[in-house]
């Protein structure tokens, strides 16, 4: 039932993001210059479309095979197509044959506008709860993207391990999404204008976390985050005390990823060579690295650096033969930090 009332809310009743009555259904990010330059070149048919804000786009996707999530329309599927090149590939996925009409009309004009022989770009009806189902080669994609769709899920487990499965060895899980303070209730989480507006399907945060975990998503890392004003009183009456927050994570899948940061005495140095970055690179909220600055990082950090496509933009300083314990600062707290009647006075944080 929750299925048909987000597919007749998305394809039916909203008819442009002018129709959406909140705020909620944006990425905590600014659109820099080079996306804008991109998105302008989109065909207005599948702008008008598009229920957001912001665009779900990792740096150095040259020659990526992306998979997109809930890509309604195709917006962010054809933005993406300009950004990986010939050589690479997108797919969208989505429940709302409304929108993948729109964005299926569009796959020889976008072609033509990104200067590509022929679309590097496909789309698939379906749910993104049953991934398995679709004709999508397991360990087939580099990067996995969705732009506040998961709380729309049903089953928010079932996203994150088909996501896993899909993905390469090193590859990552690129989102924005919204999530709640608290667990919503049953009774908000079933209100229909709610649910559509991205609101009362919001995860508690905290269960995402634990829910990424256990789909194989070690050390779940957030890039941005911003808290939502929702900006209509009426819905923000029906949601209260609840608040919500709009964040980016980045998951990668490597099964090596430890469960804190350890410090192995390890750094890294950017050399300022992903086009976009050349001053410095952003892996997520505390890793900022300058470029040229030797950068000391915990081991997950190294790996997902070393492991990953950003290996060919950075030099690697040390490796994994000693072991200094936990990494300051970095999550994790050690006893033998402790002192005085502390150390035995137990207690869960």
């Amino acid at each position: 039932m929750k299925h048909d009332s987000v597919r007749n809310y998305y394809g039916e009743v909203l008819q442009s993001s002018a129709d959406l009555q909140t705020n909620a259904c944006c990425t905590p990010d600014d659109m820099p210059d080079h996306l804008k330059r991109i998105v302008s070149r989109i065909h207005d048919d599948v702008l008008t479309r598009y229920y957001g804000c912001g665009l779900i786009a990792p740096q150095d996707l040259e020659g990526m095979s992306i998979l997109d999530l809930g890509c309604g329309a195709g917006r962010d599927v054809y933005a993406l197509s300009a950004m990986v090149g010939v050589k690479g590939r997108v797919v969208g996925v989505d429940m709302t044959p409304e929108q993948l009409d729109v964005a299926r009309a569009h796959q020889d004009y976008h072609a033509q506008a990104f200067g590509h022989a022929k679309s590097n770009v496909e789309f698939h009806h379906g749910y993104i709860e049953k991934l398995e189902e679709l004709d999508l080669e397991p360990g087939s994609f580099d990067i996995i993207v969705s732009n506040c769709v998961i709380n729309l899920a049903t089953d928010k487990d079932a996203v994150l391990r088909g996501a896993h499965r899909l993905l390469k060895e090193g590859g990552e899980m690129y989102f924005s999404d919204v999530y709640a303070d608290r667990r919503v209730p049953k009774a908000m989480a079933e209100d229909e204008v709610l649910y559509g507006e991205c609101l009362s399907g919001a995860l508690y945060w905290n269960d995402f976390l634990s829910m990424a975990r256990k789909a194989g998503f070690g050390d779940p890392r957030r890039v941005t985050h911003r808290a939502l004003t929702i900006e209509n009183p009426a819905l923000e009456e029906r949601v209260a005390p609840l608040r919500f927050l709009s964040a980016t994570y980045r998951l990668f899948k490597m099964p090596a990823l430890e469960p804190a940061c350890e410090d192995y005495g390890q750094a890294v140095i950017y050399k300022g060579t992903v086009p976009t970055a050349p001053h410095a690179f952003v892996l997520d909220d505390h890793h900022v690295i300058e470029t040229g600055k030797v950068f000391p990082v915990c081991g997950n950090t190294w790996m997902m650096l070393r492991d990953t496509r950003f290996a060919r933009h950075f030099d690697f300083i040390g490796d994994f033969s000693t072991h200094f314990g936990i990494f300051e600062g970095c999550g994790g707290e050690s006893p033998f930090e402790a002192t005085g009647e502390t150390a035995s006075s137990g207690g869960c944080c």
